[in-house]
């Protein structure tokens, strides 16, 4: 993220998360504590591919945990935004809102 003090709030916008996809995600898990990816998939309404291709690059920034386990003998993945992903989520929504409020 670029911070740049007293300069326009687009500045402040996180390229991470500023995706189209990558946002709907976070926002997604910013509501809950964990959720399974067939839920995250289903709800962004993307294939499986898209999602985790763009869930190992929230993770690689930090912002999402990727659990994996079984239910039962089904493998099954989670999805979890971090400390740090729930801060650069909030932030980039601040830097949206003074946008738009000019």
């Amino acid at each position: 993220m670029t911070a740049t003090e007293g300069g326009h709030a687009r500045h402040r916008l996180d390229e991470v998360i500023h995706a189209p996809v990558r946002f709907s995600i976070v926002a997604a898990l910013a509501k809950v504590e964990n959720a399974e990816f067939a839920a995250v998939r289903d709800a962004v309404e993307l294939s499986d591919s898209v999602l985790s291709k763009q869930a190992a690059q929230l993770e690689a920034a930090g912002y999402v945990k990727i659990k994996k386990g079984y239910v039962g003998k089904r493998p099954r993945t989670w999805l979890s935004l971090t400390a740090q992903g729930r801060t650069a989520f909030q932030s980039h929504l601040a830097a949206l809102r003074a946008i738009a409020e000019g």
